[in-house]
């Protein structure tokens, strides 16, 4: 899955200093910094949960559709304000407000909805779960044996996630000083974030934000009412505005079409340019010259009796090349970035004593405060040995599959797999969790094999190492959000612990919604949920090797696999050798291009719309355009998100829409009016 960071800008390009947030800290210097007790309130939790709510369905419904998931902070914090200052504001009025609402619970309620959200992404029901069922084990034919698939189930997924997603948490603490303090690592997205904030509670600020909650709630308002008017034309499947032909009938069979989805918009008002332009290439060079040309291969390269669904036939092209495209970018990635992070920290080690000097005064007094309310390295280093303990005793008990050596060999690695991460992301602000999910699925399937179930075991194992390596390098751009806002670590580690408890609660029901609902997982439907018959791919690839794939689509996955490299080594030796033109922020991103291959162009002229929309605003007026475009997108996304549920809510009552509106085309028309005449 593609995930965007906090700043809303290209992984690696954003570095927010220190510096550009000190220079707000003098405005509140005559501000009392609440003790950290009075920082976790109950309004913040209160609000944290109502919005975990619905930032769990908007990343949900993004998870089974495209796996595109754009930045959701700017929507977190701006929604976090406004709920929190206008309950103060009705509590001041009734003579009840005892606290008023200061940054530091503000960052609070960030973190917890942050951290809700993102068990929402790591919890692998759009992916690596689902990859388990029935529905995606029938589509991928090999491997669809009994030890193989699992029967998804509302029980057994809440209590997996319970049991995985809090260690993760406390492997990174004991180093949350080496990297902010000692090494003063930037964390792009959490320096943002910080700097969000404390717009927020300065006077100007306060202004300012009041004007982007109002953008956002007047766009969530109109993207709701767009997606409900839609819902009357959709009474059967291909009807209403998302099978509209926008270029032909000939061009919407190829998936090129514009679906009307505000969504999709949203997204690519938030994403890079360069992030969209990559999606449509992708499409193009798929669905538009690759796959009619194996097409035509029919009967030679793999039978033409088979089901569209088959991954013997035309949609293992797709399937496996997308899926080496993915590998090759993941590796290049954790290879750089492990090499990046040994390298920067054998300097920052040398350079540290030097360093330390160079604190200013806002910088001293943020020490004050990150240190005045530690976490016992004792809790830290006994929380990882209790929860990985019981991991390795329980989860088996969920997978046989995965006996409880595999388990603890897992948390073995995790732990160094977690600091490189968290370091990594530091740096650049890239997050290479599901790069790690996919290699851990490589590794124990293979370990285990098919007959014994390595199917599952590799998906489950998937499961492990993403909700370690990534809730680590979440927590710790929390860290960095905390020291520059003046937020206790202490009130950060457990408002990320109350936000991963909701998301384990509340991720489960949303996806369950969905699923029971909806078709999820049929590539022909409305959630075709890409990414869960692309993880059982891979976990096919590690038990089968090769011998699954059609002929020919080897070579081409090859080929595209070290594509991919190569393409990632042009990017880099240009980014550090080529510094006039930049010429590297040109350059199509192969992770990006990939997600078309198995879904389609249709979302990527979606998103390359909103892409239109922000360069003509931006065009029109930049400072308003910068201040704005990321609530009005946010507002479109969550509106049109939102109407998931009520969608659900009245496909699980029986009630269907009244229209269903089709395109025909004239021939077709011709025998219908043929039909209905005799």
């Amino acid at each position: 899955m593609v995930r965007r960071n906090a700043s809303g800008e290209e992984c690696g390009d954003d570095h927010r200093s220190d510096q550009t947030a000190s220079m707000q800290e003098e405005a509140f210097k005559n501000t009392e910094v609440p003790h950290w007790r009075n920082q976790l309130t109950f309004r913040a939790i209160a609000v944290s949960f109502g919005l975990s709510l619905v930032f769990n369905v908007i990343v949900c419904k993004l998870n089974l559709t495209t796996g595109v998931i754009p930045s959701l902070n700017v929507a977190a914090g701006l929604l976090g304000y406004a709920l929190i200052k206008s309950w103060t504001a009705i509590s001041e009025k009734c003579g009840f407000l005892k606290q008023p609402f200061t940054r530091q619970e503000n960052t609070v309620v960030q973190t917890c909805v942050v951290a809700s959200s993102g068990i929402a992404f790591s919890s692998g029901t759009a992916s690596y779960l689902l990859g388990m069922s029935k529905t995606i084990a029938a589509q991928a034919d090999a491997g669809n044996t009994p030890n193989n698939v699992k029967a998804l189930s509302l029980g057994w997924i809440m209590g997996y996630l319970f049991l995985v997603s809090f260690v993760g948490l406390f492997t990174i603490v004991p180093l949350r000083k080496m990297m902010i303090l000692k090494y003063k690592l930037t964390y792009p997205s959490g320096t943002a974030t910080a700097y969000l904030i404390n717009s927020f509670h300065t006077p100007k600020g306060a202004k300012q934000a009041k004007k982007q909650v109002h953008s956002l709630f007047k766009w969530s308002g109109a993207s709701f009412a767009w997606a409900c008017f839609q819902w009357f034309w959709t009474a059967a499947d291909n009807c209403g505005f998302t099978s509209f032909p926008t270029f032909g009938l000939k061009a919407y069979a190829k998936k090129f079409y514009f679906d009307f989805s505000a969504t999709y918009i949203g997204v690519g008002m938030i994403c890079p340019y360069m992030v969209n332009i990559s999606l449509l290439i992708g499409g193009i060079l798929s669905w538009g010259i690759m796959w009619p040309a194996i097409e035509a291969k029919k009967g030679d390269w793999y039978k033409a009796d088979l089901p569209a669904s088959s991954l013997h036939g035309i949609q293992g092209y797709r399937v496996f090349i997308a899926i080496s495209m993915m590998l090759g970018d993941g590796l290049f990635h954790v290879v750089y970035m492990l090499t990046s992070t040994i390298i920067s920290f054998a300097k920052k080690q040398a350079s540290s004593e030097a360093s330390e000097a160079d604190d200013n005064l806002d910088q001293q007094r943020r020490k004050e405060y990150f240190l005045k309310d530690q976490i016992p390295n004792a809790v830290a280093v006994g929380g990882y040995l209790g929860l990985a303990l019981l991991s390795i005793i329980v989860v088996p008990h969920i997978f046989p599959q995965l006996k409880w050596y595999h388990i603890a060999v897992a948390y073995l690695i995790a732990p160094v797999l977690a600091f490189c991460n968290a370091y990594g992301c530091g740096l650049s602000d890239w997050s290479l969790a599901s790069n790690y999910g996919k290699l851990a699925i490589l590794i124990f399937s293979s370990w285990v094999g098919l007959n014994d179930g390595g199917v599952l075991a590799g998906l489950a194992s998937c499961g492990l190492m993403m909700s370690i390596v990534s809730t680590a390098s979440d927590l710790m751009q929390d860290f960095k959000t905390g020291y520059l806002t003046l937020s206790s670590p202490r009130a950060m580690f457990f408002s990320q612990i109350l936000g991963t408890a909701m998301g384990c609660f509340i991720t489960p029901l949303v996806f369950w919604i969905f699923y029971k609902a909806f078709s999820v997982g049929d590539p022909e439907g409305s959630y075709p949920a890409p990414y869960g018959l692309m993880y059982r791919g891979i976990a096919l690839l590690g038990v089968e090797g090769f011998s699954s794939l059609p002929k020919n689509c080897l070579n081409l996955a090859i080929g595209f696999f070290i594509a991919a490299i190569v393409i990632n080594i042009i990017v880099e030796l240009l980014r550090k050798f080529e510094t006039k033109y930049r010429l590297y922020r040109f350059i199509p991103s192969p992770m990006c291009m990939a997600i078309p291959f198995y879904l389609g162009a249709y979302f990527a002229i979606d998103m390359c719309v909103g892409s239109l929309i922000l360069f003509i605003w931006e065009l029109k007026d930049k400072k308003e355009a910068r201040a704005y475009a990321p609530a009005v997108a946010s507002g479109m996304i969550c509106g049109d998100s939102l109407w998931g549920i009520p969608a659900a809510i009245l496909a699980l009552a029986g009630l269907k829409p009244p229209v269903c509106m089709r395109f025909l085309s004239a021939a077709a028309n011709a025998r219908v009016d043929k039909l209905l005449g005799s």
